[in-house]
């Protein structure tokens, strides 16, 4: 179940088929999957309870995500904002996670250093004259909802339509972004700058430079000074893919970390046999846990940022649920007690996994986890494309060193939301629903509202 882990616009983080649900004919039933007992998997194994989960789901956050980039033009007005509050209201939520920088690297709040946001593919506004993060958190407290901030982290541009800060001011972010070990033609590497890489849903900043690490932090300081909202959720918070970065300077810190010199780069960590496929060199399995601890230290920066200016400001970070792919953007989001060589009897993970790579685990940094559980069907222990399936993996490995909550999307219009409001509510100690404007296309405002309802009536 590798999935990519990208998300073009404007239907980000959605497969690219999902599975039909069977419906009822006549009315608005619908048929739903027989839900296993609430609890998690039957292994037979005791393990403590889960934290949070055993809240009645009345004191549950039910969050609603609103992307900047695909609502670009929908949230343009104030009234097109305050609408659709009113409607994740009467859904059932009672908070929204409020999206300000999207991958094009341009921000929706008022910064003394970042450019505000007028264009996003081929839709532009420019009349804007007011606060759009304030306005929102205005109006979500006017109306109970609590707030989480995001932003993506790394990403500066888009290499599709070639907009953004990367682009605009090419020579400031030279040698910054992403370069790229890509597969030659007949065998062997060659090297692209991520912005020059037309499939690649962003152009991201390299993780492994200090002042790239320090820029983000600027903004996220910021953002957490300036405005009062309940917590913070870093997105794309990682590195592209397995292909960055590879360039001179994170050879350097790679070099560091190992302490030993690399006589053949890029060959000592993988190349190319002329199929394309990757060949690990030796320093493979090391390389993983060398960019994994590049995100592992920087999440554990920005919690003793936030931390330092406001105590209360959760830190949250949304992940897709596939843990075991993920080493390839750097993004162990297990506990760092959690040990893949022990605990996973599987020859998969001795293929890629070095012995210390638990320690670059960052879950005990978080408050929050959002469980990317955007799989194909809802019920099924032994089933890797199912949301049950998800959360059981998730609860393992993170071990309760945060809070986890199940997050679904709906931007099939045959996948039972409502089910899967249901089952994330009564399991885990949170609910989020990506993204709003499949909502709004897919008209989900009644299945949600019905799936929260059930779980609300159960306590």
């Amino acid at each position: 179940m590798n999935h990519p882990v990208k998300r073009p616009f404007p239907v980000r983080r959605l497969f690219p088929a999902l599975c039909a649900l069977m419906m009822l004919c006549g009315g608005c039933a619908e048929k739903h999957q027989t839900p296993p007992p609430i609890g998690g998997d039957d292994s037979g194994e005791e393990e403590k309870p889960v934290e949070g989960n055993d809240k009645p789901a009345s004191e549950k956050e039910r969050m609603l995500w609103f992307d900047a980039e695909a609502n670009f033009d929908r949230f343009r007005t104030k009234e097109g904002i305050t609408q659709m509050l009113d409607k994740t209201v009467e859904a059932g939520f009672n908070k929204i996670v409020v999206d300000v920088k999207p991958v094009e690297g341009d921000v929706l709040y008022e910064s003394s250093f970042m450019t505000k946001a007028t264009q996003i593919g081929q839709v532009s506004v420019t009349d804007r004259d007011w606060d759009y993060l304030q306005f929102f958190l205005d109006e979500a407290h006017k109306r109970d909802l609590k707030v989480t901030v995001s932003t993506t982290i790394f990403p500066m541009g888009m290499p599709s339509t070639r907009q953004g800060p990367v682009y605009r001011d090419a020579q400031k972010w030279e040698g910054m972004t992403c370069l790229q070990n890509k597969p030659r033609t007949g065998g062997g590497s060659r090297m692209v700058d991520i912005r020059d890489d037309a499939s690649k849903v962003a152009a991201f900043l390299n993780p492994v430079l200090p002042e790239v690490r320090e820029f983000a932090l600027r903004f996220i300081r910021e953002i957490v000074s300036n405005y009062d909202f309940d917590a913070y959720a870093l997105d794309y918070c990682r590195f592209p893919d397995n292909q960055s970065d590879f360039s001179e300077a994170s050879k350097s810190a790679f070099e560091e970390y190992i302490k030993s010199s690399v006589t053949t780069w890029p060959d000592d960590v993988f190349t190319y046999d002329a199929a394309g496929n990757i060949v690990p060199g030796t320093y493979y399995k090391l390389w993983w846990e060398f960019r994994s601890m590049v995100i592992r230290d920087f999440v554990a920066e920005v919690r003793r940022e936030i931390k330092a200016l406001k105590p209360d400001v959760k830190l949250e970070y949304w992940a897709a649920s596939w843990w075991g792919a993920l080493y390839a953007n750097g993004q162990n989001w297990a506990s760092n007690t959690f040990m893949p060589l022990e605990d996973m009897e599987s020859a998969y993970y001795y293929s890629w996994c070095s012995n210390n790579y638990f320690r670059t685990g960052f879950a005990e940094e978080l408050d929050t986890f959002l469980l990317g559980t955007y799989l194909e069907r809802i019920y099924g222990a032994d089933d890797n494309e199912s949301v049950e399936y998800g959360i059981n993996r998730a609860e393992r490995i993170i071990r309760n060193a945060c809070t986890i909550y199940g997050t679904i999307q709906c931007a099939d219009p045959a996948f039972d939301i409502e089910e899967a409001c249901y089952y994330c509510l009564k399991r885990t100690a949170g609910l989020m629903v990506f993204d709003i404007v499949h909502v709004i296309n897919n008209d989900k405002w009644a299945a949600i509202k019905r799936g929260i309802d059930r779980a609300l009536a159960e306590g």
